[in-house]
């Protein structure tokens, strides 16, 4: 009962993630709630409990790089694109310094 409940939730956490990555873009929000829906269903009837956590953890990374790496692009004119980042993908773009600070 606990997978079920792991597995509602990933569902869920999935499809908000894609509505929120891929707002205003139709042709976007469709196919990923097409490949969502598909890759639960194929798995629907798996039984054993290893290859269910698996698959959680694929969906749960599957949802970490969707949230912090996937940046939308739109078309200005025939040259231009126009990025709208979202907060979840914007770094602290603090230099790395490998020695120690005087």
């Amino acid at each position: 009962m606990e997978s079920r409940m792991k597995v509602l939730k990933l569902f869920k956490t999935l499809h908000r993630t894609r509505q929120r990555v891929f707002q205003n873009d139709s042709r976007a929000l469709e196919a990923g709630r097409q490949k969502i829906n598909e890759e639960f269903k194929k798995n629907k009837s798996e039984s054993s409990p290893v290859k269910i956590s698996e698959l959680i953890k694929i969906g749960a990374d599957v949802e970490l790089l969707l949230r912090t790496t996937v940046i939308q692009g739109f078309h200005t004119d025939s040259h231009t694109i126009v990025l709208q980042p979202r907060e979840e993908v914007m770094l602290d773009n603090a230099p790395y310094c490998d020695g120690p600070k005087k």
